[in-house]
């Protein structure tokens, strides 16, 4: 189990919309200098939509090869075909990850009877550990608690990154936390909430500006500092509601950009953010230290 701060790091692009493995190495050498505990590649912030199967591939080696084994690299592999997702986690595992986060299936919606079918047979299929990915605002779709109990005692389900928001649905599936099965907040705005009831950790996209504060609030909070996570998680909350006030990754892209931190610009149909946000979104990480507090 991964304790503290996942960044769900975004994936930099070249002027051309190439995908800049030489700014990857930079974020990576970033990222463990500034104590981040994990990294995952090919998420929702890594734009994986918009990635071909050979750049997922080479994203998946390149960060394993850098990283070295110091902290653990996820690699995102759902989607909505289980064929694929099978295809993905395996080949994820031949190239050095060691554990996968998996999205429920989006468009093609299934029944919980389809649900259930769909993480088995993935599971099943896998020689890694898996994090679940319930964020039914992308999706459409609930991961139900009686399906998730099911799915939690798969011996290679090993938790769930909660992006519901719903803190009623989160305390139910808090209840399923055991030895081995994990909580993850994939909310920024929801870390403190979720340790609180005995989460583990969180899947962010602040940590990619600010990777040793989301550390320290995880970490802080897990050693019995609560009064010091609060401080740090409420001082910076405006900057975290400016993170998403466009859809993820626009904002942060924005944020690394102006930071000199290696980004670039998105893949269509993702757009720059418009230059109100933009400068409000400036103001906020001038008052918030930029990346060094």
């Amino acid at each position: 189990m991964i304790k503290g701060s996942i960044v769900a790091l975004v994936t930099p692009m070249t002027e051309t919309g190439a995908v800049d493995y030489l700014g990857l190495e930079q974020l990576i050498a970033f990222h463990l200098k500034e104590q981040t505990d994990g990294l995952l590649v090919l998420g929702t912030t890594g734009e994986s939509p918009t990635l071909s199967e050979e750049e997922e591939e080479e994203i998946v080696r390149f960060t394993v090869e850098k990283v070295n084994g110091r902290i653990p690299v996820i690699a995102g592999a759902g989607s909505n075909a289980t064929a694929k997702t099978v295809k993905k986690v395996q080949r994820f595992a031949e190239l050095g990850a060691d554990q996968l986060l998996v999205i429920t299936p989006y468009y093609n919606k299934t029944s919980d009877v389809g649900l259930l079918a769909h993480f088995k047979a993935i599971a099943d299929a896998s020689s890694l550990p898996i994090i679940l990915y319930n964020v039914p605002s992308r999706t459409g779709m609930t991961i139900s608690l009686p399906v998730l109990t099911e799915l939690a005692k798969h011996p290679r389900i090993i938790g769930i990154k909660e992006a519901s928001g719903d803190m009623s649905y989160t305390m139910e599936v808090a209840q399923l936390i055991d030895e081995s099965f994990a909580l993850y907040s994939g909310n920024d705005d929801l870390i403190l909430p979720i340790l609180s009831i005995g989460g583990i950790g969180v899947i962010s996209v602040w940590a990619n500006i600010q990777p040793k504060v989301v550390h320290e609030v995880v970490h802080d909070y897990l050693n019995g500092n609560s009064p010091s996570a609060k401080e740090k998680q409420l001082t910076h909350l405006a900057l975290i509601n400016a993170l998403f006030s466009e859809t993820n990754p626009i904002p942060v892209k924005a944020a690394m950009n102006h930071l000199g931190l290696p980004a670039g610009p998105l893949r269509l149909p993702l757009i720059e953010l418009g230059e109100e946000k933009k400068q409000q979104l400036i103001a906020l990480l001038t008052e918030n230290g930029g990346a060094s507090t």
